[in-house]
């Protein structure tokens, strides 16, 4: 059974009882305590249930009709966003020129970016152009185009022609989704416009996306995973989700097994 299809379970589950312990889930759905445990942490992380004594509940007034406001994801999955930054430093050389996605995984990267760091950042996202304003050996190119105030980034056609103007050694790029058959998704059409130039001219591609985005799929479509050249997760993911990436080609790197993962890939 494919984690979403269990994890769907788990809801209808809960849709018919107030609270139920792990244990009792692990034997109606035939997988182990362990792995309930597991799904009940990332579906506490989308908001879709809540963790009480005794077992889980359902959480109250769902919705997943949209993605959630940046503030809120800011404050979403810190440790793993810090894990995810720690491992993009490690792997920017010190003059490369790099394409800054939209996105507050891609914004604690530009924070994180070592100072020894002093190659070109081009990039349509307000957010990492004011993380690194005080770095004077940084090269910053600020994408222009329609302000998406609530996000703080530039899309449209403006901002598609100058990222093409552009080639990059690496591009570090935002997701709402990273499914083994469904490839790279998202939810904006204009910021995935734009992010389809920056994987057109970058040499390497990374995905940042923490381990609740392992098997979702989001509204749009950006590309299949062979476009990708590596996804860059936490280590919290669920392994089994991640194999199912690596099965379908992905290279996946997470901080715990960073140099294993790139000698097995």
């Amino acid at each position: 059974m494919l984690p979403d299809e269990r994890r769907r379970q788990i809801l209808a589950l809960l849709n018919s009882s107030e609270v139920l312990r792990p244990a009792d889930m692990a034997v109606q759905l035939d997988v182990s305590p362990e792995t309930i445990r597991r799904d009940l942490v990332l579906l506490e992380r989308e908001g879709a249930i809540r963790r009480v004594y005794g077992g889980a509940a359902k959480a109250k007034n769902l919705s997943r009709s949209a993605e959630p406001g940046r503030v809120e994801r800011e404050n979403i999955e810190r440790e793993a966003k810090a894990e995810i930054a720690e491992v993009v430093a490690s792997i920017v050389g010190d003059d490369d020129t790099v394409f800054l996605d939209v996105g507050t995984t891609v914004l604690a990267a530009a924070r994180a970016l070592p100072e020894s760091f002093r190659g070109r950042v081009v990039t349509n996202n307000l957010g990492a152009v004011l993380a690194m304003a005080g770095r004077d050996a940084v090269n910053l190119h600020l994408v222009g185009g329609r302000v998406r105030h609530d996000e703080l980034t530039c899309s449209g056609p403006d901002a598609e022609d100058q990222v093409s103007n552009f080639f990059a050694d690496k591009a570090f790029l935002g997701s709402g989704g990273v499914h083994a058959t469904g490839g790279l998704t998202d939810y904006h059409l204009d910021e995935i416009a734009v992010r389809r130039r920056m994987i057109s001219n970058a040499a390497e591609v990374y995905v940042l996306a923490d381990g609740s985005k392992l098997g979702h799929v989001a509204l749009r479509k950006v590309c299949e995973l062979d476009r990708i050249t590596a996804l860059i997760t936490d280590s919290s993911a669920d392994p089994e989700m991640v194999a199912q990436l690596r099965d379908a080609g992905l290279t996946v790197v997470q901080p715990a097994v960073a140099g294993a993962e790139d000698a097995a890939s």
